[in-house]
C-alpha cells in the first residue's frame, strides 16, 4: 500500500512539473525572445543534470553519442523552440492540449520511419484523436484568428517528440532515460548557449527594471519541467512500469488548463469537449498496443 502511495505521489508530482512548463514559458514570454526562453530551458536543465555527465559519458559508447544527440535534440531542443514560438500567439492551455497528441505521432512515426506494425484498431484511435485537433482548431475561430496556425508548431513538436520516442524506443534500448538525459542536455545547452551570450538577454539585467520574474520563470521551467521531470519519468517507470508512466499524458492537459484558467485565458466547454476526444483517441490507441 506504501508503494502505491509514493507511485502516485510520484505521478502527481510529474504531472504537475510537466503540466505547468506551458504556462512557464508563457511568463518567460513577458520579457524575453521566444528563442532566449528556449534556449535558458535548455541550458538550465543541461545544469541541472551536469552531475551525472560524468558517469553517462563514461557508460556509454562513443558509437552511440551522434544518436543521443540527435535524440535530444528531436525530444528536447527542437519542441523548445517550436513551443516557445507558438505560445506567443496561442494560449498555453491550448498548447497543452495539443501536447496531448505525443503519443498518437509516436505511433505514426514508429510506422512511417522504422517499419513498427501498426492495428487497425490503433488507426482508429489516430483518427478520433486527429479529428479531434481540427475540431480544435475550429473552435478557436480560423475564419476570425489571423494566427490560428500557430498550433500547427505544436503539432510539428509532437510529430518531433513522437521521431525521439520510436528513436529511443529502437537504438537506445537499455540506456537508462538519467543517463540519456544528462548527455542530451548537456549539448542542447551547450548548442543554444550563444543565443544568450549573443543576444540582449543578460544587458537586461543591468536594468532597474530587471526581468526577474520572466528569469524565475525559465530557470524552473529548465531544472524542474525538463531536468528534474526527466529523472521523475524514470523513477516511475521503474518502480510502475511504463503503463502507468504513460497515463501522464492524460494528466498534463487537465494541468496546462487549470493554469490556463487561472491566468484568465479563455476556455470554453467546446475546448474541453476537443481534449477529452483527443485523449480519448490515445486511450483507444494504448488499448489496441496492449490487446
Amino acid at each position: 500500500m506504501n508503494q502505491k502511495i509514493a507511485n502516485w505521489g510520484v505521478f502527481l508530482l510529474l504531472s504537475l512539473t510537466w503540466g505547468s512548463s506551458f504556462i512557464l514559458m508563457k511568463i518567460g514570454l513577458e520579457s524575453f525572445s521566444p528563442y532566449q526562453v528556449a534556449s535558458l530551458r535548455l541550458v538550465a536543465a543541461g545544469l541541472a543534470l551536469l552531475p551525472f555527465l560524468p558517469k553517462s559519458l563514461k557508460e556509454t559508447p562513443v558509437r552511440k553519442l551522434p544518436i543521443i544527440i540527435l535524440s535530444g535534440i528531436l525530444g528536447n531542443g527542437l519542441p523548445a523552440f517550436l513551443f516557445c514560438l507558438a505560445e506567443t500567439k496561442i494560449d498555453s492551455s491550448l498548447a497543452g492540449i495539443l501536447n496531448s497528441l505525443t503519443p498518437l505521432m509516436a505511433l505514426l512515426t514508429g510506422f512511417l520511419f522504422f517499419k513498427s506494425p501498426i492495428k487497425k484498431a490503433q488507426l482508429t484511435g489516430v483518427g478520433v484523436g486527429l479529428i479531434g485537433v481540427v475540431l480544435l482548431f475550429a473552435n478557436k475561430g480560423i475564419a476570425t484568428n489571423d494566427y490560428w496556425y500557430y498550433g500547427l508548431l505544436v503539432v510539428a513538436a509532437t510529430i518531433s517528440y513522437g521521431s525521439n520516442i520510436s528513436l529511443v524506443h529502437h537504438h537506445l534500448k537499455g540506456y537508462g532515460s538519467l543517463q540519456l538525459g544528462s548527455i542530451a542536455m548537456f549539448f542542447n545547452g551547450l548548442f543554444t548557449l550563444p543565443i544568450l551570450l549573443f543576444t540582449d538577454f543578460f544587458p537586461q539585467f543591468t536594468t532597474d527594471h530587471a526581468p526577474w520574474r520572466s528569469l524565475a520563470a525559465g530557470l524552473v521551467l529548465g531544472v524542474m519541467g525538463t531536468g528534474v521531470a526527466a529523472v521523475l519519468f524514470y523513477l516511475l517507470i521503474r518502480r510502475a512500469g511504463a503503463m502507468f508512466a504513460s497515463m501522464v499524458t492524460y494528466a498534463l492537459p487537465i494541468v496546462a488548463m487549470g493554469w490556463g484558467l487561472l491566468a484568465h485565458e479563455s476556455i470554453n466547454s467546446m475546448q474541453v469537449a476537443c481534449m477529452l476526444l483527443i485523449l480519448f483517441g490515445v486511450y483507444l490507441v494504448n488499448r489496441a498496443k496492449n490487446a
